[in-house]
């Protein structure tokens, strides 16, 4: 009878166990939560379906899981909502200096974790070599604006560490970067000629240990084009440039449409030395609240909403840009020293001094709407051309006209699927600073060269997919019209509905 009791008892506890599991499972996946003011006169035909990472075969995007070897965050505490967000690519630091505390002597255990339960659950580490290490005169800082290493002895250290490090991940990590801004806060330290012999050093390293490993070199503070240009130039002059898969910069800007121009120019300058090396936007996001000491972007009234619509935008306009895009970051960041020393607000998990998730914000859902719908079975329309005369044809069939009822800026990019041909266009009022406002403004949107069978309206905050009443769109030929459309300072997609997955 005791046994009997015992067992009916642990049954009970794994199904509770279980329960909670469930219920768990269910506030990360859905985004019921998001509440907002948001109103959308259309019939409302379901919610975008979140696709977890491990059934999306590749994307975009990138999530930041920074600054693990400075202990400002906990991934015990965050690595349930990684696989659910539907990123299969994280950025993480290795930490030099918490790994060797003691003179040629690693402690991997901390890394091993971490390396471990990530690949386990579908993930790919983007791992980043820095910092450096305070045990060696001139090892360089271990935090953020830190100097690079520069003395006989620390060189050598780093050598090894650096040896060490991809021999022992080799099997579970392809993609690397070596340093972290160098010239942030304009470094007078780090110049272009110090970082660019620490990056030669370093990838002839990681090349003869793992010779298919894709590097990431750079990792630019702010767009310094004078900086990134003497960079590539010394790079290219020792015939190392070419050995690198792509150029990462970070660029925080109030208004996240406002910077392409200056990513333009930093990818023509490349490609002077490095024709068709593709720049990697590597770092970037965005707080749910102001407030200084808290990082970057901090002199504005942010909010949870603001937050949401700032990922969202840069996602989509990296992806507009044909751009890969780091989200920074998974979680709240407890800084303690350095540049940033109060609690960083840009997670898209709420947390505490304590490290510890409480919940979601709704950029963690509003980005599992993106996640969802934006995998690479969808490939970048590469001409989508604003017209005011909807009869210019354009030369090549694949290319896209359209016009809208408004003199105000707004964003158009274009996606078709890869067997179906079927479209998806993202729009956004990109002239503003994202606001608390969700009023939205009708419009009459034109498209030549379209391609749907039953085009519907999603808002990509809420998730809300709605249907396009046949009094509301029309098809003539190759033009297609759709008026009432609510556009707004957040992405709203015009898509054929075969393409967003739905509850």
């Amino acid at each position: 009878m005791k046994r009997s009791w015992l067992n009916w008892s642990v049954l009970l506890i794994l199904l509770a166990v279980g329960s909670l599991r469930g219920r768990a499972q269910q506030l990360v996946a859905h985004s019921s939560e998001i509440k907002t003011d948001l109103v959308i006169d259309l019939p409302r035909l379901g919610t975008v379906k979140p696709r977890p990472a491990n059934v999306i075969q590749s994307s975009n995007w990138l999530l930041g899981c920074e600054t693990l070897d400075r202990d400002f965050a906990d991934y015990e505490q965050y690595k349930t909502y990684l696989a659910p967000l539907g990123i299969k690519r994280l950025r993480m630091q290795a930490g030099w200096d918490k790994t060797e505390k003691v003179k040629g002597q690693y402690d991997f255990t901390w890394l091993d974790n971490i390396i471990n339960d990530a690949t386990g659950r579908g993930l790919r580490p983007w791992l980043q070599i820095s910092y450096g290490n305070h045990l060696y005169p001139g090892g360089g800082g271990s935090n953020l604006g830190a100097g690079v290493p520069t003395s006989p002895e620390a060189l050598a250290a780093w050598d090894q560490w650096v040896e060490a490090l991809v021999t022992r991940y080799k099997g579970k990590v392809t993609d690397w970067e070596i340093w972290n801004e160098p010239n942030f806060g304009d470094n007078l330290d780090n110049t272009p000629a110090k970082c660019a012999a620490l990056h030669i050093r370093t990838i002839d390293i990681i090349k003869r240990v793992q010779p298919a490993a894709k590097v990431s070199g750079l990792a630019l503070g702010h767009i310094d084009l004078a900086y990134a240009e003497a960079f590539f130039k010394i790079m290219a002059q020792k015939g190392k440039l070419k050995l690198f898969d792509n150029i990462t910069y970070h660029d925080y800007t109030y208004n996240p449409d406002s910077h392409y121009p200056k990513v333009l120019a930093l990818r023509e300058i490349l490609h002077r030395y490095a024709p068709i090396m593709p720049l990697r936007q590597g770092e970037n996001g965005c707080p749910s609240a102001g407030g200084s000491g808290r990082g970057a972007l901090w002199d504005y009234d942010w909010s949870e909403l603001t937050q949401a619509k700032w990922d969202t935008r840069r996602m989509l306009g990296d992806l507009g840009h044909d751009i890969e895009s780091s989200v920074f970051g998974i979680v709240e960041m407890a800084y303690t020293n350095g540049p940033i020393n109060r609690l960083n607000y840009k997670g898209l998990l709420k947390s505490d001094s304590t490290k510890r998730v409480t919940r979601p914000k709704m950029a963690y859902y509003a980005i599992q709407h993106v996640t969802a719908v934006f995998d690479h079975s969808l490939r970048r329309i590469a001409k989508v051309e604003f017209r005011h005369n909807l009869d210019y044809a354009p030369q090549n069939a694949q290319d896209v006209v359209y016009n809208l009822d408004t003199d105000r800026g707004v964003a158009v990019y274009g996606y078709r699927h890869a067997s179906t041909q079927k479209q998806v266009f993202t729009i956004w009022a990109d002239d503003y600073i994202p606001s608390e406002s969700n009023k939205t403004r009708l419009r009459t949107l034109t498209l030549r060269n379209g391609n749907f069978n039953q085009p519907v309206y999603v808002d990509i905050l809420t998730g809300g997919v709605y249907e396009i009443p046949a009094t509301q769109w029309k098809k003539a030929g190759e033009v297609y019209t759709f008026t009432g459309i609510p556009i707004y300072d957040s992405p709203i997609l015009i898509a054929d509905k075969s393409l967003v997955p739905m509850l």
